[in-house]
């Protein structure tokens, strides 16, 4: 990763599922990019409207597993919920992340979703510090 960003998401090609990255200057905005790369596989995120937040909280000591916590967390709200989000606060402090996600709930039409999220996987799970000091934020997760 040659990108001089801070604070952006991408996917990344795996045989069978999508890879998504978050990068951002801090652990806790590449964990919110990370959501929003999320988000971004199953609409655009510009087209979903912050109206209603949500509030989630995971624990867990690993920051590598706290990132598949934290993308699950949001695949079961978007899927009991039947929301869509586009905009994330994360905190991230001593293994607890705390955020607020913003959304709305699917408007098929508008939305037009592409794929349903069914998890995110250990494969490819990292969290680290690349060598310009950005923090990157990445797994695969199965669709």
């Amino acid at each position: 990763m040659t990108d001089t960003r801070s604070g952006f998401w991408e996917h990344f090609e795996h045989p069978a599922d999508i890879g998504v990255r978050g990068v951002g200057d801090t652990l806790a905005e590449a964990f919110s990019q990370a959501a929003m790369a999320l988000c971004a596989i199953i609409t655009n995120p510009q087209r979903v409207r912050p109206r209603q937040a949500i509030t989630i909280h995971c624990e867990e000591p690993d920051l590598e597993l706290l990132l598949a916590d934290w993308l699950n967390a949001l695949i079961f709200e978007m899927a009991t919920r039947r929301m869509l989000f586009s905009r994330f606060d994360v905190t991230v402090e001593d293994g607890c992340l705390r955020a607020k996600a913003w959304g709305e709930p699917v408007d098929v039409p508008r939305h037009r979703p592409a794929v349903e999220v069914k998890g995110a996987t250990y494969t490819e799970l990292r969290v680290y510090q690349d060598n310009r000091g950005h923090w990157v934020a990445q797994c695969v997760v199965d669709v």
